[in-house]
């Protein structure tokens, strides 16, 4: 019988909390957080490879920026930031793994308001290979269609990664889950197609790659570095409002993240899809992007 991993909250290593490394058991909050009680948190997943986070200023500039639209200053710069993220990567000896850098309203003042809440920052990074070889990946994953639906421009603040916008996302997977599923598809307010719970959604259509445009959820950094790396192929890639029946319409389906990578999927619901050449290219494509040339080589 297989060894459960260990809880998030009992593991060794340190992790960066308010500018020093503090032991991980010992990186905690009280329990009167705001961040806590009213989703006043911001956060970001980043991916080490060969001991090399993917993206870093990016993603620590939309960490700040996440704070911004969420109504409060991260108190360390851009520079700081990669810095200790850095700092805790060779800490912890993380040659490939996962970073989860967060940011949150402390407890000054407990209650909707909290103009004078100390503002705080942790890091903590951990080991998380690759989920797939690429014969698993191709084989494709399945999606639910989720009763959940993302919320419009004008009733959140749909462009940070914050906190309090991934409560229907738990809600959706643990639903597609429970029904045998890997993860959902979620549609936005105008019931067009949004994104998966976690990751972008991109569609193969009469040769063309179609992807929603993320004018209510996140514009991923992964999806812009895929993006790229289409184009580079010539592959024409067509941002768009997709309608749910026009996934009738599509030969290949795949998601991007941090944690998907490029990730096919076989099936929506009713639709179904062939994962084929265009994710296989870009499979490739995104591993020696984001690998050491001689790793990448051995893959």
């Amino acid at each position: 019988m297989a060894t459960a991993a260990p809880s998030f909250d009992d593991r060794d290593g340190t992790i960066w909390y308010d500018g020093k490394l503090v032991p991980w058991r010992g990186a905690n909050v009280h329990v009167l957080t705001h961040g806590l009680h009213y989703a006043s948190a911001v956060f970001e997943g980043e991916r080490v490879y060969g001991g090399q986070v993917f993206k870093l200023t990016d993603h620590s500039q939309r960490l700040i920026d996440s704070g911004k639209l969420m109504g409060f200053e991260i108190p360390w710069t851009l520079a700081q930031i990669d810095a200790a993220t850095m700092e805790t990567v060779r800490a912890n000896n993380i040659v490939d793994g996962y970073v989860r850098p967060v940011a949150w309203r402390g407890s000054e003042m407990m209650g909707v308001s909290a103009q004078q809440n100390r503002i705080h920052l942790a890091i903590a990074v951990w080991v998380w290979p690759s989920y797939y070889t690429l014969g698993a990946k191709m084989k494709g994953i399945r999606l639910a269609l989720s009763d959940w639906r993302r919320p419009a421009p004008n009733t959140a603040p749909v462009h940070a990664k914050a906190a309090g916008l991934y409560m229907i996302c738990t809600l959706s997977k643990h639903k597609a889950e429970q029904a045998g599923y890997d993860d959902a598809l979620m549609l936005d307010y105008r019931g067009q197609i949004a994104e998966a719970t976690g990751a972008n959604v991109f569609f193969v259509m009469d040769g063309e790659i179609h992807t929603p445009k993320p004018d209510c959820f996140l514009d991923g950094i992964t999806r812009r570095a895929v993006i790229d790396l289409a184009r580079k192929r010539q592959m024409k890639v067509v941002e768009r409002g997709i309608m749910p029946e026009e996934m009738a319409r599509a030969s290949e389906c795949f998601i991007t993240g941090t944690a998907a990578e490029v990730t096919p999927v076989s099936e929506i619901g009713p639709y179904r899809f062939t994962p084929g050449e265009v994710c296989r290219t870009l499979i490739a494509d995104f591993t020696r992007a984001v690998q050491p040339a001689s790793r990448a080589a051995a893959d």
